[in-house]
C-alpha cells in the first residue's frame, strides 16, 4: 500500500465504501431479522420428521408417521405461540414479569405439565366428534387424523398472525369434524357435540367474565376504597391467596394430574379447601412483613399481589401442558398406532418420543412466536394491574372447576381472554358509577362539555370483535380446511 492511498481524497473514498458496506449490513440484518424464529421453526419441525425416522426405522409406513411427525410439530409449534398468551399475558401486562421472564416459567411449566402429566389416555377420535367404526379402514382414518392435523395447525397460525387467541381444542375439533364429514358422510358426525360446543362459546367467556369481575368487585370494596388500604389489605390478602391455592390445588388434580392421582371431584375439592386453609394461615405474617412501611395508596397494594400472581401463571401453564399438548399429539399417537398395529376404534396411549415433540414443540412456538399474542392478551385488550391480572387468573381456575362439576364444555383460551372482558367492563361500568356519584355530589352546569358526559371506554372493542369473529369462524373453518385437505391427502395416496 503506497503512501496515495493514505492521501485525504482516498481516505474519504475509502471512508464511504465502509459507509456503504456498514448500511448493506444493517439493511440485510433487517431483512433477515424476521426470518430467524420462521427459520428456527422449520428446523425443529424437520427435526422431528427426522426424529421419528430414526426410531421408526425402515418400513412401508415410516413416510406416512414421519409426515404426521412433522404435522404435530407444527402444531405444537402453533400452541405455543396462541394458547399460552393467555396464562402469561396479564402477567405481563400487569408488569409482574417480563417478557423474559414470562417466557422461561412458561416454557418450564408448560414442558413440565407436559412431560410430567399430560400422558392422558387420548381418544382416537377428539372429544368424541367422529364414530371410529364411521371411518371404515385404518387408511381412511389415518388421512382423516393428517387432515384434522393440519388443517387445524394452518387456522392456529393464521389466528396467531392476525392477533387473534383461540381455542386450539376447537381448532382439532373442527378439523376432525371436517374430516369425518368428508371420509364418511355428515352422519359419522356427533352433531349432540357439537352443539355443545357452540353453546361453549357462549358459556365459557361470559362465566370467566361474572367471575373476574366478582373477585375485583371484591378486590375493590374491601381494600382499595377503605380509607386504610394496606389494614385492609393484611386482612384480606392472606384470604385471596388461601382462595387460590386451594383452587389451583383442587385445579391440578382434576385437570393436570388425572394420570398420576386417581381422585374423585369430591375429594380434590377437599384436598384444594386443605390447602386453601394452610396457604392463608402461612400468609398471614408473611403479608405483614411484605406491608410494613408501604404507603396507604393504591401503588402499594401491588406489591401484595406480585408473588401470587407469577405462581398462579406458573401453576395455569402446567395444567396447560397437561392438558392441551393432546392437541398436537394426541392425532399423531393415534396415527402412530393406526399404521403399526391397525388398530384405530380403541383408546391411544401418547407414546414418550411422541409427548417430547409436543412438549419442546409449545416451549419453542412460546419463545419465538409467543411475545406478541402475550402483549396482545396482556396491554391490548384493557389495562391491567396486579390486582385485575389476579382476579383474571383465579377466574381461569375457578371456572374451569365449575364447569367440570356442572358438565359444561369450555375452552380454558375462552375462560381467560372473557376474564379480561370481564375486568374490562366492570372497570367501565365502576368508573361510570363513581363518575354519577361525583356529579350527584358536586352539581354542575347542565351543558358539560361531550367528552365528558360520553362513557369512558377502557375496553378496546376492535379486539373485542375480531377475538369473536375468530372464536366463532375457527370450528367451520377448520372444518371446511380439513375436508378439502383430507380429499386431497387420500388422492394422492391413492
Amino acid at each position: 500500500m503506497s503512501d496515495k492511498d493514505f492521501e485525504p481524497r482516498h481516505l474519504e473514498t475509502l471512508d464511504r465504501d465502509l459507509g456503504r458496506f456498514a448500511h448493506i449490513e444493517a439493511a440485510t440484518a433487517y431483512i433477515a431479522r424476521p426470518l430467524v424464529a420462521p427459520g428456527i421453526g422449520l428446523v425443529f419441525v424437520i427435526l422431528a420428521g427426522l426424529a421419528a425416522a430414526v426410531l421408526l426405522g425402515q418400513s412401508g409406513e415410516t413416510l406416512i408417521v414421519v409426515t404426521a411427525a412433522v404435522f404435530g410439530a407444527y402444531m405444537a409449534l402453533n400452541i405455543g405461540a396462541n394458547d399460552v398468551a393467555n396464562n402469561m399475558g396479564p402477567a405481563v401486562g400487569a408488569n409482574a414479569l417480563s417478557m423474559g421472564g414470562a417466557i422461561v416459567i412458561a416454557a418450564v411449566f408448560e414442558s413440565a405439565g407436559a412431560l410430567i402429566a399430560g400422558a392422558d389416555v387420548v381418544s382416537t377420535v377428539a372429544k368424541g366428534i367422529v364414530a371410529p367404526e364411521a371411518l371404515d379402514t385404518p387408511a381412511t382414518f389415518v388421512w382423516a387424523m393428517m387432515a384434522a392435523l393440519l388443517a387445524s395447525a394452518l387456522w392456529v397460525n393464521l389466528a396467531t398472525w392476525i392477533g387473534a387467541p383461540v381455542s386450539t381444542t376447537h381448532a382439532v375439533v373442527g378439523g376432525v369434524m371436517g374430516a369425518g364429514m368428508a371420509g364418511a358422510g355428515l352422519g359419522a358426525v356427533s352433531w349432540e357435540q357439537m352443539a355443545a360446543i357452540a353453546a361453549s362459546w357462549v358459556v365459557s367467556p361470559l362465566l370467566g367474565g361474572v367471575v373476574a369481575a366478582g373477585f375485583l368487585w371484591f378486590i375493590k370494596s374491601r381494600i382499595i376504597y377503605r380509607e386504610d388500604k394496606i389494614a385492609a389489605a393484611r386482612i384480606w390478602v392472606p384470604v385471596l391467596v388461601g382462595i387460590m391455592a386451594g383452587t389451583f390445588a383442587a385445579y391440578l388434580v382434576m385437570k393436570g394430574l388425572r394420570q398420576l392421582v386417581d381422585i374423585s371431584m369430591g375429594a380434590a375439592l377437599l384436598l384444594g379447601l386443605l390447602v386453601g386453609l394452610g396457604c392463608w394461615l402461612a400468609m398471614i405474617p408473611v403479608t405483614r412483613r411484605q406491608s410494613a412501611g408501604l404507603e396507604n395508596r393504591n401503588k402499594s397494594l401491588k406489591v401484595l399481589f406480585g408473588i401470587p400472581l407469577v405462581a398462579s401463571a406458573a401453576l395455569l401453564s402446567f395444567a396447560h401442558g397437561a392438558n392441551d399438548v393432546a392437541n398436537a399429539v394426541g392425532p399423531l399417537a393415534a396415527i402412530v398406532q393406526a399404521v403399526q398395529t391397525g388398530d384405530f376404534s380403541g383408546e391411544v396411549t401418547i407414546p414418550l418420543w411422541v409427548m417430547l415433540i409436543g412438549a419442546f414443540g409449545i416451549s419453542f412456538g412460546l419463545s419465538l412466536f409467543g411475545p406478541r399474542l402475550i402483549r396482545m392478551v396482556g396491554s391490548e385488550i384493557t389495562r391491567l394491574n396486579p390486582m385485575r391480572a389476579y382476579c383474571v387468573a383465579l377466574s381461569a381456575a375457578i371456572t374451569v372447576i365449575l364447569a367440570s362439576a356442572l358438565g359444561l364444555p369450555v375452552s380454558s383460551t375462552h375462560i381467560a381472554v372473557g376474564a379480561i372482558f370481564g375486568v374490562g367492563f366492570f372497570r367501565e361500568w365502576d368508573a361510570e358509577r363513581r363518575l354519577r356519584q361525583a356529579r350527584m355530589a358536586v352539581p354542575r352546569p347542565a351543558d358539560l362539555p361531550a367528552a365528558e358526559r360520553r362513557r369512558r371506554k377502557l375496553v378496546r372493542r376492535l379486539h373485542v370483535l375480531t377475538i369473536a369473529a375468530a372464536w366463532v369462524v375457527t370450528v367451520p373453518a377448520a372444518a371446511m380446511l380439513s375436508a378439502i385437505l383430507f380429499l386431497v391427502l387420500r388422492q394422492i395416496a391413492a
